[in-house]
């Protein structure tokens, strides 16, 4: 189980070592490049605006201050949430990935400030935290809700991205010294306690794969073993909200928190390919199906209740309560990335897509410097903002609880990673293969392979891969066919939903052409989810669309207009409209208001019937909706005509 430390600029998020057990292997972000197109426009947003700002709030928060005065160069309390260091540490990764992508001078220099400013703050022993100490007079006294160990994991991700992105061990040795201390602290006989909130799992794995110390494995696996087992209650805590209920092998489903549930079923993932232990990815690929069948948004959105940010029940999915928080979307991406890395099936690489264009890209504007926190699938006209999270203020600026902006950047910046693959055991006669999964402008190198890719996608469904260079032995190319897209095509040959693999011995100037077909489809949810019972959405590609107020005609009510499902479906690319996006108009009605009354319920079959007048309603995606302002906005829209 020892793995082989890695020197750098080697690898992206996440890494297997050679022994794992995994179907595929990630490319490098460096040998995987988007260049154009709509990821390539949100990562420069990233890049130019995202980034750098929110280092400016991190400081005007506090958050950098606090770290000031945990290293004695500073005076006074500290601020903010008590896992604030957090959102520095992401940040940092943030900033790492970036700099491996576009290798920005500026990013290395405030990463390695930033990285003397821990340095000097960490304790001796490897302790390293602003806030707690400060706050609660000691270490550890509450981890359920402390969180320490959370910040811990957030700074060994970064250090990792640092490491791997930059070359430079310094946060590295920063995070050795804190690993160590947590072993030294953690696990069986020593101090046997769970942190509240999972990550330091998916991280003490990945810093075992860096380093090759087989203790950081041993303690993330200890930590997903010891889940369910009373700890959390013994600190007289109610167990589902933290994931805590039921054993992780043992669980059926997801509950709970969402962003715990899913960044510790993306650790206990990890854990399970590194130590080859197939009875607990069973488990997890059984709470996958669970997730997605009954707990996930058409947006791939995750999280059903505003109360404790959690799942709720199965088919519990309002529209307008949604939480769907955007973290919960990044987070479901990582443990989609890790169950197509463990299982080599196209269903994860078609999760990660719908979960990145729709509930994760809705999180953050076009501009880069305004984020939602929650994202409901419908905001009504009257809507009141109650709270700094209501998206009914429209996208802010930053939040008290500030965890899903620099979530975003790091994911940004790191995007990559997700776009490609390698592997060996599913291709025939042992010849090497590369995987497509996510469509972009851009190139590949992988498998002995160099790859061009052009595409509009996702306004259009060509996609051109061109090869440039290639071995002279065979290697297996293959393309995600996504589950919606029945008809497509392979060089004009139809391919079935799923890999779509040509093998051979490539010529430079080859290309393969894959037509995805992009008609629009009308969505219906099964009868349990009681939210919109009656109702259809459209979808266009992998993107969902959005009915948003100010695309409307004039004295159309969002929450009132009905959808013609007989009528045609039509196509307008608008490059003029929200930096470029394909509209979708459609046959509705204005809908009748109800007339007046002293209830809104009535006896069945005496309301006034009737659609009111005929109307074109126009669609957006979903992702850019509320760049015009906290305009009302549904997904899910009454359907007449059938």
């Amino acid at each position: 189980m020892t793995a082989t430390a890695r020197t750098g600029v080697l690898a992206g998020p996440a890494a297997p070592t050679d022994s794992a057990s995994v179907r595929l292997r990630p490319v490098p972000p460096g040998d995987a490049r988007i260049t154009g197109g709509l990821w390539h426009q949100r990562a420069e947003a990233n890049r130019g605006a995202s980034i750098p700002s929110g280092l400016t709030h991190l400081r005007a928060a506090g958050n950098v201050r606090n770290l000031e005065i945990a290293a004695g160069t500073a005076a006074g309390e500290p601020e903010g949430p008590v896992f604030a260091d957090s959102d520095v540490h992401k940040w940092l990764e943030a900033a790492a990935w970036e700099y491996g992508r576009s290798g920005e001078a500026e990013l290395l220099t405030s990463q390695l400030e930033l990285t003397e400013l821990l340095a000097r703050a960490q304790a001796e022993d490897g302790y390293l935290n602003s806030v707690v100490p400060h706050r609660e007079g000691q270490r550890y006294r509450d981890l359920p809700w402390s969180h320490e160990h959370y910040c811990a994991g957030h700074l060994i991700q970064a250090a990792v991205a640092q490491a791997r992105a930059t070359g430079r061990r310094e946060l590295l040795d920063v995070a050795i010294k804190v690993a160590d201390h947590l072993v030294a602290t953690f696990g069986p006989g020593r101090a046997e306690d769970v942190d509240g909130h999972p990550v330091i799992e998916m991280a003490l794995v990945e810093l075992y794969r860096e380093t090759g110390t087989d203790a950081y494995l041993e303690l993330a696996r200890w930590f997903v073993d010891a889940r369910g087992r009373g700890i959390i209650a013994g600190h007289g805590h109610a167990p589902t909200y933290f994931s805590d209920r039921v054993p992780v092998r043992d669980a059926t489903t997801v509950e709970g928190h969402a962003v715990r549930a899913v960044y510790l079923a993306a650790g206990a993932t990890d854990v399970a390919v590194e130590t080859g232990d197939r009875e607990l990815l069973a488990a997890l690929e059984h709470q996958y199906d669970a997730m997605e069948r009954a707990k996930q948004y058409l947006t791939g959105g995750l999280g059903a209740r505003w109360e404790g940010e959690s799942f709720g029940d199965p088919f519990e999915l309002p529209t307008d309560r949604a939480y769907a928080e955007t973290c919960a979307a990044i987070g479901g991406v990582q443990w989609a990335w890790r169950m197509l890395l463990a299982t080599g099936e196209a269903r994860y690489a078609d999760q990660i897509e719908r979960m990145l264009y729709n509930g994760f890209l809705a999180g953050v504007s076009l501009s880069g410097t305004e984020y939602f926190y929650v994202n409901p699938l419908q905001l009504r006209s009257d809507a009141h903002p109650e709270g700094d999270r209501s998206p009914a203020h429209g996208r802010r600026g930053w939040f008290d609880c500030a965890c899903c902006p620099p979530n975003i950047m790091r994911t940004l910046s790191s995007l990559s990673g997700y776009v490609a693959t390698t592997g060996t055991d599913s291709s025939p006669d042992g010849a090497s293969s590369v995987q497509l999964h996510q469509y972009v402008p851009g190139t590949v190198a992988a498998g002995g392979l160099e790859l061009d890719v052009a595409t509009n996608y996702p306004w259009q469904g060509r996609i051109e891969v061109t090869v440039r260079r290639a071995p002279d032995t065979p290697v297996a190319l293959s393309l995600r066919v996504p589950a919606w897209a029945e008809g497509a095509t392979l060089d004009g040959e139809t391919v079935r939903p799923g890999y779509a693999t040509l093998t051979r011995t490539w010529q430079a100037g080859e290309t393969m052409r894959l037509d995805l077909p992009m008609r629009p489809r009308l969505t219906t949810a099964d009868h349990r989810v009681d939210a919109v019972r009656g109702c259809v959405a459209i979808e266009r590609g992998p993107l969902v669309y959005a009915f948003e107020g100010a695309d409307q005609p004039d004295g159309v009510v969002v929450d009132d207009m009905l959808l013609d499902v007989t009528g045609e479906i039509t196509e307008e690319h608008r490059p003029d409209l929200l930096g470029g996006v394909t509209v979708l108009r459609a046959r509705g009605y204005r809908g009748t208001p109800p007339p007046q009354a002293a209830t809104p319920y009535a006896e069945a079959g005496t309301r006034p019937s009737g659609h009111g007048e005929p109307v074109a309603l126009t669609a957006v995606p979903y992702h850019v909706w509320a760049n015009r302002g906290p305009n009302p906005m549904r997904v899910w829209v009454p359907a007449v005509g059938d």
